[in-house]
């Protein structure tokens, strides 16, 4: 049996002389969607960088492909791993076209196979359109769906480092309906390609129909970690986020659904 993907063993973390992530443990094969919920300050996002090196831990371990992460060297493990931040300041006057080629930074794939990359690139995220329009002159939307292309050309062939993985933070912020839709279908086209995917959504229904696992957060701490079904009820809700909600099953996915209020 193949080792996991990616691995997390007892991943404490420190910001401002408090943890802010607690002794995390979770494994992630290739191909499988594990997405991370909980409230503001939960510690979604120092977890997610934490799996780049970023962050530094104060404990525990996360290893890629069975090798600590620290033994990476950092070409071989751009070509592997992908963040998307939650925001992405840029303010040149790039074409987004130029923006998306950026992802292939870290490859040696030639200039002709990175132009049809980011060509399918641009298609994947609807933005083929817009490939000759500077940067600084999309709405926060177009922006979003330019920054998920870049990172998701940076692990978007097998050939180019074998075992993948694609961090995600807020990748459906500040998109439509619409398109909220279309990235999480190639989000999970990627996966089904082998790309281990781990995502932070706030939307806790579009992640229970997206993901495989889902791991929720608070104050640090893992509340719950296994299927949609099994994490994603009303008592866990108001444990996370002291609201009271009311869980449903949705008709077509079987996926639960959170209504407010």
């Amino acid at each position: 049996m193949s080792r996991p993907m990616l691995e997390v063993e007892r991943l404490t973390l420190s910001a401002g002389g408090r943890t802010v992530v607690d002794a995390a443990d979770f494994s992630l094969a290739a191909g499988e969607h594990l997405a991370v919920i909980g409230p503001n300050g939960a510690g979604k996002s120092s977890l997610i960088h934490a799996l780049i090196g970023d962050t530094r831990p104060i404990a525990g371990q996360v290893r890629i492909a069975g090798q600590p992460l620290d033994d990476w060297p950092a070409r071989e493990r751009a070509c592997r791993v992908a963040l998307l931040p939650q925001a992405s300041a840029l303010n040149f006057p790039f074409t987004v076209a130029e923006v998306v080629r950026l992802g292939r930074g870290p490859h040696a794939s030639g200039r002709r196979a990175d132009r049809q990359i980011v060509d399918e690139a641009l298609a994947a995220c609807d933005i083929a359109h817009l490939r000759d329009r500077p940067y600084t002159r999309l709405s926060g939307g177009e922006k979003q769906r330019v920054q998920l292309a870049r990172v998701m050309i940076q692990v978007w062939r097998e050939r180019d480092a074998g075992n993948r993985l694609l961090l995600l933070d807020e990748p459906v912020a500040a998109l439509d309906l619409g398109h909220q839709r279309w990235v999480m279908r190639q989000v999970a086209a990627l996966a089904a390609q082998g790309v281990a995917i781990v995502s932070v959504l706030h939307d806790i229904s579009l992640a229970a129909r997206h993901a495989d696992r889902m791991l929720a957060l608070r104050d640090g701490i893992t509340i719950a970690h296994g299927k949609p079904t099994d994490v994603v009820t009303a008592e866990r809700m108001q444990q996370l986020f002291d609201t009271q909600t009311r869980v449903i099953t949705h008709p077509d996915s079987g996926t639960p659904v959170v209504l407010h209020g």
